[in-house]
């Protein structure tokens, strides 16, 4: 029985496979997750309509089962209409999930063009397309060591 939140058997299942430096991207309903990942990369579609799953509660899960050393959110280009917004709220939720694991890491946003080159790297192991609908809510995970 585990102890953790997570219980997909497929996501457990890589996880299970990766380790340190392993990159694990939660992307939101946008994201185009049929194209834009690493050649090892696995993708599990948790959509299931409009807003569910969210990227906040995969991240709520992920958290509970893997040490994680990096946070890294899609960062916005200047010329795209939404940065003169500033940050999207969605962030806000993420922060809240990262504090409340008890981690203290910061988000860190990677421009937009370098994240998908992130995420296209042999180290990308896993995506999971959430049904989010919030604009830039794509995590991307960097997988820490277990120390105990």
């Amino acid at each position: 029985m585990l102890k953790h939140q997570l219980i997909h058997p497929k996501i457990n299942e890589v996880l299970g496979r990766a380790g340190h430096h392993a990159k694990i991207l939660i992307a939101d309903g946008h994201y185009p997750a049929s194209t834009k990942r690493g050649p090892n990369a696995e993708l599990v579609c948790l959509n299931l309509s409009p807003g569910i799953v969210t990227a906040s509660q995969v991240l709520r899960a992920l958290l509970s089962a893997v040490p994680v050393d990096h946070v890294n959110t899609m960062g916005i280009p200047a010329d795209d209409p939404y940065a003169r917004k500033g940050e999207p709220p969605v962030w806000n939720e993420f922060r809240k999930v990262v504090k409340a694991a008890r981690l203290k890491l910061k988000l860190e946003p990677i421009s937009k063009w370098d994240f998908y080159t992130a995420v296209e790297s042999p180290d990308h192991v896993l995506t999971i397309q959430t049904g989010d609908q919030a604009l830039w809510a794509n995590v991307l995970l960097t997988m820490g060591c277990r120390t105990g």
